[in-house]
């Protein structure tokens, strides 16, 4: 479980990194839309998990491999905007959050079922 301090700082570095990647997000992933949907942090606020969402791109795998090679490039300009905030800014590692994928994946499941013909159900006597 966070604790409150965790969860502050998560939520200022989504913000953050949410406006890195709006500004210079373009460079290195031209016509793709990054979304920051998640951020988990360390304890010790060293370290700093980032779910990433892609829109307009066919191949994340592609997209994530992307900015992992971008990723001291993007911690640069994220110390930038919080240095004033905190003493070390956080390791970073990003990964693909695909819950949008699952439930649409879930979706299509649930759809197929509702279409199937139903069986009478017995009654028992």
């Amino acid at each position: 479980m966070e604790s409150k301090r965790q969860q502050k700082f998560a939520g200022v570095l989504q913000e953050e990194l949410a406006q890195v990647f709006q500004r210079d997000g373009g460079a290195f992933l031209p016509n793709t839309l990054v979304t920051i949907t998640r951020v988990r942090v360390s304890s010790d606020l060293a370290v700093a998990k980032v779910y990433l969402s892609f829109f307009n791109t066919t191949n994340t795998e592609l997209s994530i491999n992307t900015v992992n090679a971008h990723t001291g490039e993007i911690r640069y300009k994220l110390g930038a905007r919080i240095r004033h905030q905190v003493r070390v800014v956080p390791e970073l590692t990003f990964f693909v959050d695909d819950t949008n994928e699952y439930v649409e994946r879930m979706d299509t499941i649930f759809d197929k079922i509702a279409k199937e013909p139903r069986q009478p159900e017995e009654e028992s006597e």
